[in-house]
Order: structure tokens, then C-alpha cells, then sequence
């Protein structure tokens, strides 16, 4: 594509250049005209929807939640300019102690704020869940089934209802697991209430009553986004508006140290939902994290450490009766370790064949996921009401499942063992009478008329051996399959492990009973590997499941088979789609940025998806010119350039950001003539002034009063200009420059001119100019398949 390298005067003999597609162009009448593309965001409605042909042709707009949401990339780079190096140089010794503290400080609140709440939303499910299932077993026991079903449903439909609304009317980010929000946002993706505190509220509430409403769906991925809210609600710097300011919190407002704090807070809730610290650590460097470094590693450890304190002085406390009907062996521990852990030659050939069926149905999951949720966002995108209509729809249709299914069981006789109570009489169980007579049970009810947590006990469990009938574990893996693709998309906070791993536990137990001739292991370990080959196959993680898996099941002799599984399921999914949450990402519109460059962009250079023109400062510039910028484009950084007789020639000075051009505007620096007035400015204005207001609330065009005579004059930008800019060679291939954009955590990149003589920046590469949409639809003959 040819780059316009000419400005485009506005009336008063300065030149502007605009780079990016959304810019707004004068032409030479002095109207304002649209400089719109084919490839432009511009071309697309607010309210109309992303998934026209089900593509995404813009990074600028996404699905946050269940609604469109614009979004904008974070600043992750180190800015260096003259006002942000002089509070560098006057940092002493006890302010860099006091940051270190303040860092360590927060990371020990994150791990306690995240541990109760996981408590909270176990000790609230099972006691909520734990008194409908007991109602539910008291009036089959008495034999009102007709009663026992609608009670049954109708607290379902209730609780399903209050947790669409609250998602529906206060907190639509809040739908949905959260994790492909939280990988964006770690990634350099910002949204509106992303991380808000209404958002980190729906998230808690509207989780407890989603999982207690009997929907195949799990708390623990909405535990990661819980964990990122709490993170994010600390690092917000304090608040100016309730008077919570601290001269300390100063030193979090700005991005790094939020993300930072956030990586920490989705390790903890990782390790709040599966009591798996170490788990947490290895999911937030495998899947959430985008940047690493081993300073984070420590401060995350010590993050998830807290939360296993927490939770298990909790244990301790609810194994006296205290918490209703959560008591000992709550927040989902299975235990399945053995004594005597021996495998032969056929365990592994089992193992081996339930890897591969682990990666092909993880795959067709994957892909029934990605059509479910396409549909669900056009009923959702239709208002608050067709979402709740939506949720209680399906919620109807897991009550009628779970509770008519069972009925086609035959019962089976209780067994001997003197050690097991059958049928069960508690709210949860193994043995669940439903409608059989005295001395039988039902292994379908036990199966479906317990917690979601209890079903998997009952599955993992290698005390039950022939219990559940090979009939009826068909029969709870469709549902189990079906219903958790169905529910996933709704308007209520929902996380897809615990489906996954129901399914995948269920027919790990059907292979071991199938292949019980030959194998040696017993069927609760086999549900074992079952739940990891079909983790390993939706969401395409291995190390960070590995030891979930271990830390849920207290089991380190099985780590051989567990690995084999994992590696085989992921290996034999990769050849068939991406993981659920980069589908899901994709889906959403969220513009992330993978850690390798796509194959195509190897014969592209970074000048080839450079769109024009480029929007310039003059290093002293009119500020009528400045506003005039802001007001007429989006852009969010705009080059400087220093030019005679202010410099011998052209040349590019740095970088300045509409944020920091707000903040010197309002402060009305202004000059008559053009003038440096670096050291006044300085002295105006400090670092604090430019520091990021948490949750979107920074300063706005709006809030600037400037009148026409002020507009005349002008104002110095060096003392705000980055002076040290990421800059390209425009020869540097597309590939290249994706790779170091993405390492580097950058927001804006220059594309500098190889030769002399001509415009010192070529233009200025952004997220948007690496998506594959933005490319294809620049060069629609390239093949994106194509491997070189």
C-alpha cells in the first residue's frame, strides 16, 4: 500500500498528518471529511453486530460481557520524558522502600481478598444447592414427585433470573468465565468496566446463584476474573473523589504496575477455586500472562500462598459444623490417592486412547462452543429482557434433564459394604434412593441431583467401582457434553473447568469400565486422566493442568500418565482448531497479539501496513492545532518533530500522548511566541498530574475551557514528549516488527524512512496494523493459511 507521506494544510500554513483510518482529513475547502476504509471501524454501527459472517473487521470495538464495548490499548512502555525523569532523579531511598512494601503489601490483600471470597462463594453454593436438593430429596422420599420437581425447578429458574438480571442491569462484563477478558487485558486490552467494581460485585453474586441454579457451568473461571477485579480495585491509586488518597498509591497509576497486580490477582483466584497455588502460578504464566519476569514470579507465589493459608484455616473452621452444609471436605478436594498406584502395558494403551479422545472431542467441543456463543451474542445484543428470557430458558432445560433422566435408570441394588450408607440421606451423595425402594439406588440421581462438586467426588471416587452403570455413564456424559456447550454464552457468570472436567471424568470412568479386562488401574483414576485429556483438548494448556490436577487430587504417582494424557490430547486438538478461550477471544473482537507473527507477514514490511496520513507536532506548536488534532481523531499518540530553526533539520523528536497533551492544555502553559519554556513547565507541572486515573476516569476534551485567543498562541511539547520512542526501519518485515511490538508491551511503534531527505517518521504502527483482519483487508490476494 503507498503511505502519504504529504500533510494536508489546515487554513493557517501549519501541516497535519494523519495516519490512522478513523482520522478526520480537511479537504481544500477547509470542511471536515471522513477518511473512511474498507477496513475502518467506522463502516460498522454501535448496534449492529460484530458477528456479521461471524468475522470481526475492526480492533477498536468488542463484546466485553454480553455487549459491544469500545476498547483501547494500555500503555505498558516505560515513558521517558522530562518531567517523568526528574521524579526519577528526586526519588529517594525511603520512596523506593515504601514502593517495594507498598508491592508486597498489596499482593498479601489480593491473596486474602481473593481467598474469602472463594470461601464465601463455596460456603454460599453449597448451602444454597445443599437446601434445594435436600427439599428436593424430601418430597421424592414422601413420593410428591411432581412437587419435588416443580420446587426443583422453580428455585432454579429463580436463581438463574436474579443472576441474569444482575449481569443484564448492572455489570454485562461481568458474563460470562472472564478469563479471555482478563488474558486481553494482561495482553494490552482496555475496556469500559472490564475490571470495574460493579463488574467484580456481579462477578461474586452472580456467580453463586448461577452454580447454585444447577447450570452445567463452573465458579472457578470466574474466580480468576474475581481475583483480577480485587487486584485491579487496589492499584486504582486511591480516589480523589472520597478523599482516599495517599502519597504512596501515587506510584500504581500507570499500567505496568496494574498489570502486574493483576497477573497476581489471576493466579490467586486459580488457586481460590481448585486449592492449587502452585496451579495458580503455572496458569498465570502459561495462559494469562503475556509478560513475565521473575521478580512477578516470586511476588505471584507469595500471592497464592496467602490464598492456600486462607482457605486452609477455613477448612479448619468449617470441619466443626459452622458453615451449614459446608463442612469437611468442601471446596472441591478430591482425594483419590492410592497407596498401591501400579499401571501395565494396557493402562497405558487406555491412557494413550483416551488422550486421543480427549483431543478429538475437545476440538468438537470447541467448535460447538464458538457456534453457540456467535448465536447467543445476536439474542443478547437484542436487550436486557432477551437475556434473562434466554438464561431461564435454559436453566428450564438443565431442571427437566437433570430431573427426568434419572427416571430411565433402573435401580440397582445397595451394596454390602457395611462402611457406605445407601441410599444416602443427605443433600449430597453416593448412593441417591430417588424413586427406588428401600435397600436400592439410583446411580443417574446420584450422578444428577448433587453439586456439581459432589458429581465429580462420586466420579473420581475409587471407592465406587461397578456403582455406576456403563448405560448411565453414556447417558451423564451427552447431557453432561450438550448441556455445557448450551449454557456456556448466557447472560450469568460462567466458568467451562468444572463442565470439562465432569465430561471428561465421565467417559475416562466408561473407558475403565470398558477396558477393565486388561488394565489395572481402578475406574476413579481413569476418570482421572478422562477430565485431563479433555482439558488438555478444549483449552490447550498442559503443565499449569498437570499440577491443578495433582494439587486437586493429592495423587503424584500417577504424574506419568497424567502428562501422556495431556500432551497427546493437545497435540491431536491443535490439528483441528485453536484453544476455547483464543476462539473465544477471536469471537469477542478482542485484538490480541499472539506471541508469533503469522506466516504471511514474513513478505510484508512494517511499511506495507502503514495507512495514511500521519497526524505531526511541530516541537513548539499552535494549540489550536493541538485541539483541533484532538477533536478531530481518536488517535491516542502523535510523533513530534523538532524542524529549523529549532533544529538544523527535520527530525523526529519523540512521541507525545493525547492523555499527557490534556493535562498540559488544562494547565495553560502558553506562550505568544514560539518559545521553549521547558523549565517552566517543570516546575507547573508534575508527574503526579500525568499519573493514569483508574476504571476510564482520566481527563476528557471536554473538560478543557480554551478560548479563541489562546488558540493563537502556543505551547511547548518537549517537556511531555517521549524522547526515546520504539522506532522501526519501514524495510523491517511485518513478522519482525509484530514480534519485538508484542515482547516489548508497546502501544504505539514509528516507522522511520531508511533514506535521507525525506520525513523523518513514516508513520506510526498500532495493534490494529498487526490484526490479521486489518492486513487481509488491505491485501485480500494474500493466503493466511499459506506456511512458508
Amino acid at each position: 500500500m503507498e503511505n502519504k507521506q504529504d500533510g494536508v494544510s489546515n487554513g493557517d500554513g501549519d501541516v497535519l498528518h494523519d495516519i490512522e483510518n478513523e482520522g478526520v482529513l480537511l479537504d481544500g475547502k477547509g470542511e471536515i471529511r471522513r477518511n473512511w476504509s474498507e477496513f475502518s471501524e467506522r463502516n460498522m454501527s454501535y448496534a449492529e453486530p460484530l458477528l456479521v459472517k461471524r468475522t470481526n473487521t475492526t480492533s477498536q470495538i468488542a463484546i466485553i460481557g454480553a455487549n459491544l464495548s469500545p476498547i483501547e490499548s494500555l500503555d505498558y512502555e516505560i515513558f521517558e520524558n522530562e518531567i517523568f525523569n526528574q521524579d526519577w532523579r528526586s526519588r529517594k531511598k525511603i520512596q523506593i522502600i515504601q514502593y517495594v512494601i507498598l508491592k508486597w503489601g498489596f499482593a498479601l490483600i489480593i491473596g486474602l481478598g481473593t481467598g474469602l471470597v472463594g470461601l464465601f462463594n463455596n460456603i454460599s453454593v453449597e448451602n444454597i444447592a445443599g437446601f434445594k436438593l435436600l427439599m428436593t430429596t424430601t418430597l421424592m422420599t414422601q413420593h410428591r414427585y411432581v412437587e419435588a420437581f416443580v420446587a426443583y425447578a422453580g428455585i432454579n429458574v429463580v436463581l438463574a433470573a436474579a443472576a441474569a438480571a444482575l449481569c443484564a442491569f448492572i455489570a454485562p462484563a461481568a458474563a460470562g468465565s472472564g478469563i479471555p477478558e482478563v488474558k486481553a487485558y494482561l495482553n494490552g486490552v482496555d475496556a469500559h468496566s472490564i475490571l470495574a467494581p460493579s463488574t467484580l460485585f456481579v462477578k461474586i453474586f452472580g456467580s453463586v446463584l448461577g452454580v447454585s441454579a444447577g447450570f452445567v457451568v463452573g465458579k472457578e473461571g470466574p474466580m480468576v476474573h474475581t481475583g483480577a477485579c480485587i487486584a485491579n480495585l487496589l492499584g486504582q491509586g486511591g480516589s480523589r473523589k472520597y478523599g482516599l488518597t495517599w502519597n504512596w498509591l501515587r506510584y500504581f497509576k500507570n499500567d505496568r504496575d496494574r498489570r502486574d497486580m493483576i497477573t497476581c490477582g489471576a493466579a490467586a483466584g486459580v488457586a481460590a477455586a481448585f486449592r492449587a497455588p502452585v496451579g495458580g502460578v503455572l496458569f498465570a504464566l502459561e495462559e494469562a500472562a503475556s509478560w513475565w519476569r521473575s521478580a512477578l514470579l516470586w511476588r505471584t507465589f507469595f500471592t497464592t500462598a496467602v490464598v492456600a493459608i486462607v482457605l486452609r484455616a477455613a477448612i479448619q473452621f468449617c470441619a466443626t459444623g459452622k458453615c451449614g452444609l459446608f463442612g469437611e471436605g468442601g471446596l472441591i478436594m478430591y482425594d483419590v490417592g492410592s497407596s498401591k498406584v501400579t499401571y501395565s502395558a494396557g493402562d497405558v494403551l487406555a491412557a494413550i486412547l483416551l488422550g486421543v479422545i480427549g483431543g478429538v472431542l475437545g476440538s468438537v467441543y470447541n467448535y460447538l462452543v464458538d457456534k453457540v456463543v456467535r448465536t447467543y451474542s445476536i439474542i443478547n445484543e437484542k436487550g436486557a429482557v432477551f437475556k434473562i428470557i434466554l438464561v431461564v430458558t435454559i436453566a428450564l432445560l438443565t431442571s427437566c434433564c437433570f430431573y427426568f433422566l434419572p427416571w430411565i435408570a433402573t435401580c440397582k441394588p445397595c451394596p454390602t459394604n457395611e462402611s457406605v450408607i445407601c441410599p444416602s440421606v443427605d443433600e449430597s451423595g453416593e448412593y441417591k434412593s430417588f424413586q427406588c425402594k428401600p435397600g436400592y439406588y439410583n446411580d443417574l440421581a446420584s450422578l444428577f441431583l448433587n453439586t456439581n462438586d459432589d458429581a465429580i467426588r462420586n466420579l473420581f471416587s475409587s471407592r465406587i467401582t461397578k456403582e455406576f452403570h456403563i448405560s448411565s455413564l453414556f447417558i451423564y456424559f451427552g447431557t453432561i457434553f450438550f448441556l455445557g456447550i448450551a449454557t456456556y454464552g448466557i447472560a450469568v457468570p460462567s466458568g467451562l473447568f468444572i463442565p470439562v472436567i465432569l465430561a471428561g471424568a465421565a467417559y475416562g470412568r466408561l473407558v475403565g469400565r470398558l477396558f477393565e479386562p486388561i488394565v489395572k488401574l481402578d475406574t476413579g483414576l481413569f476418570a482421572l486422566l478422562g477430565a485431563a485429556s479433555f482439558l488438555g483438548g478444549t483449552m490447550r494448556m498442559t503443565v499449569s493442568i498437570c499440577v491443578i490436577l495433582l494439587e486437586l487430587t493429592n495423587d503424584l504417582l500417577l504424574l506419568p500418565l497424567v502428562m501422556l494424557v495431556l500432551l497427546i490430547s493437545k497435540s491431536v486438538a491443535d490439528g483441528f482448531n485453536k484453544g476455547v478461550y483464543d476462539q473465544i477471544l477471536k469471537i469477542k473482537g478482542l485484538p490480541y497479539m499472539e506471541s508469533h507473527a503469522e506466516p504471511y507477514m514474513r513478505t510484508l514490511a512494517a511499511r506495507d501496513v502503514v495507512s495514511g496520513p500521519l497526524v505531526t507536532f511541530s516541537g513548539i506548536e499552535k494549540v489550536g492545532n493541538i485541539l483541533h488534532a484532538l477533536e478531530t481523531t481518536g488517535h491516542n499518540g502523535f510523533p513530534v518533530i523538532d524542524e529549523p530553526p529549532f533544529s538544523d533539520a527535520a527530525e523526529l523528536c519523540g512521541l507525545v500522548l493525547r492523555s499527557h497533551l490534556l493535562v498540559l492544555l488544562k494547565g495553560k502553559n502558553f506562550t505568544k511566541d514560539r518559545l521553549f519554556m521547558g523549565r517552566s513547565i517543570s516546575k507547573r507541572i508534575s508527574a503526579l498530574d500525568f499519573a493514569k486515573a483508574g476504571s476510564g476516569k482520566g481527563m476528557k476534551l471536554e473538560d478543557l475551557d480554551i478560548n479563541e485567543e489562546e488558540k493563537n498562541m502556543y505551547v511547548d511539547l518537549h517537556p511531555i514528549t517521549n524522547a526515546s520512542p520504539y522506532t522501526v526501519l519501514e524495510t523491517m518485515s511485518l513478522a519482525k516488527a509484530a514480534i519485538l511490538f508484542r515482547q516489548l508491551g508497546l502501544r504505539h511503534m514509528c516507522v522511520v524512512p531508511k533514506s535521507q531527505g525525506r520525513p523523518p517518521v513514516v508513520g506510526i504502527l498500532t495493534r490494529h496494523d498487526f490484526m490479521p483482519e486489518h492486513i487481509l483487508g488491505l491485501y485480500p490476494g494474500i493466503n493466511p493459511h499459506k506456511e512458508d
